[in-house]
C-alpha cells in the first residue's frame, strides 16, 4: 500500500475545495441516487468465487485483432479506440487522450492482477506525438494508470479531471498549474472553440481501501462541428436524459456496456441499458466501450457487444465497432465490422456452438 501507484488521498487546500461540493456528503463524494455496490444479498466472498470459477467464452485464446495507426501523423477529426475505455480524439487541431491505459494489467502492480486480452498490448506511451490535454473520468486502475501517466506526463501540457484525482497526479510528478478539475455541471475552455463539461455518472471511486474520496464523472467534448459523450464508468440513470436535453444531441456517444453483472447491477450498466442511455443522449451513433481487452465480470467477452447489437437492432439505433487502433472520421462514421466473432475462445466444442448461436441470433 505504500507503492506510488496507490496514489494519494485529497488532503489540505485540496480537500477544504472539494468539501464544498454538493456531491461531497459525510466524508465522502456521494451519486444522485442511492446507489448500493452490490445487489441485495450478495457477498464478496460469493462474487471471488465466481470470478475465478472457469466459464464459457471468458477470455479469447488467439491474439484480438488491431490496426496499427500513425498516431503521430493522424489527421484532425478521427478517433482512435485501444480497448476498453482508452481513446484519442484529433479535434480543431488539438490531440486529446482520455483514460489511458497502456500496462498489461489494470493493477497497482505489475505481477499481480487480471492481464489484457492477447493481442491488445500494441500501442504504448511511445507511439503518441506531444498531447494538448489528457482527460480522466475517474481513478480506478482501469481508468486511471499510474506507469502510463509517469511515461506521459512529459507528453501532456494539460490534464482536466473530477474533483480530487489531482491528489495522484500531483503524487505522481505533475505539476499542479497544469491540472484542472471540475464537478458535476462545470464546463471549461480548454482551447479556443473547444468546450469541455463535466456531466453526472453513477459508479464510484478508489484505489485503496478507501472509497470514494474523488468525484467520478462523463465529460461532454463539443466544438462548432461535433458533440461527443464521453460516458466513463455508470450505472443507468436518469441524468443521460438531463445531459441529452441540456447538450445534445451528440455525434457519437461512447458508453460502457462491458464488467456488468446482476451481483453488481448499479454501479455498471447492462448493454440493454448502454443502448437506452445512448437514445437518452440523442445520439445520433453509439460506440459500445470497456470491454475488449479486460476481464473484470465474470460475463463471456463477446457478450457485451453482442447483447448491445441485438437490442440497438430492436431500438433502431447506429452502433460503431471498431477494431483496436481502427481510425474513425467523425464526419462520416463506419459501422465497423464483427470482428469478436472470428477470436478463438477457452471453451469446449459444446460451448462454442452455444456461444455462436447466440451471435446469429
Amino acid at each position: 500500500m505504500q507503492q506510488k501507484s496507490f496514489g494519494k488521498l485529497p488532503s489540505g487546500k485540496l480537500l477544504e475545495k472539494i468539501s464544498k461540493s454538493p456531491q461531497y456528503h459525510d466524508g465522502h463524494f456521494q451519486n444522485s441516487v442511492n446507489t448500493p455496490m452490490m445487489a441485495k444479498g450478495v457477498s464478496y466472498f460469493k462474487i471471488l468465487v465466481e470470478f475465478f470459477r472457469k466459464g464459457i467464452d471468458r477470455e479469447p485464446v488467439t491474439p484480438v485483432p488491431y490496426v496499427k495507426t500513425d498516431l503521430k501523423t493522424l489527421p484532425d477529426g478521427q478517433l482512435v479506440w485501444f480497448g476498453h475505455s482508452s481513446y484519442f480524439v484529433t479535434l480543431e487541431g488539438k490531440k486529446i487522450l482520455v483514460d489511458p491505459v497502456f500496462s498489461e494489467r489494470p493493477s497497482p502492480v505489475q505481477y499481480a492482477g487480471t492481464k489484457s486480452f492477447p493481442g491488445t498490448m500494441r500501442y504504448s506511451a511511445d507511439d503518441f506525438p506531444d498531447i494538448d490535454l489528457v482527460i480522466i473520468t475517474h481513478d480506478h486502475y482501469d481508468h486511471l494508470d499510474y506507469n502510463t501517466i509517469v511515461k506521459l506526463k512529459n507528453k501532456a501540457k494539460a490534464f482536466i479531471t473530477t474533483l480530487g484525482v489531482s491528489s495522484h497526479l500531483i503524487y505522481w510528478g505533475i505539476e499542479e498549474a497544469r491540472i484542472q478539475e471540475l464537478d458535476w455541471w462545470e464546463s471549461t475552455w480548454p482551447f479556443a472553440g473547444i468546450e469541455l463539461i463535466a456531466t453526472p455518472a453513477r459508479h464510484f471511486s478508489g484505489r485503496g481501501f478507501t472509497r470514494n474520496k474523488t468525484l467520478w464523472a462523463s465529460f461532454v467534448l463539443k466544438t462548432q462541428r461535433h458533440r461527443i459523450f464521453i460516458g466513463g464508468d455508470s450505472g443507468y440513470h436518469d441524468d443521460f436524459k438531463k445531459i441529452g436535453e441540456k447538450y445534445g444531441p451528440f455525434d457519437l456517444a461512447l458508453l460502457e456496456c462491458g464488467q456488468y453483472s446482476n451481483y453488481w447491477p448499479y454501479i455498471h450498466m447492462l448493454p440493454e441499458e448502454s443502448v437506452q442511455a445512448s437514445k437518452d443522449l440523442q445520439a445520433a451513433i453509439y460506440m459500445p466501450v470497456h470491454w475488449g481487452k479486460f476481464r473484470l465480470s465474470i460475463h463471456p467477452w463477446r457478450e457485451p457487444v453482442e447483447r448491445a447489437l441485438k437490442e440497438a437492432e430492436k431500438l433502431r439505433v447506429k452502433v460503431t465497432t471498431p477494431m483496436i487502433g481502427q481510425s474513425l472520421q467523425l464526419d462520416s462514421i463506419a459501422s465497423g465490422s464483427t470482428w469478436w466473432r472470428n477470436v478463438s475462445s477457452y471453451t469446449s466444442a459444446a460451448e462454442q456452438v452455444a456461444v455462436d448461436t447466440f451471435a446469429q441470433q
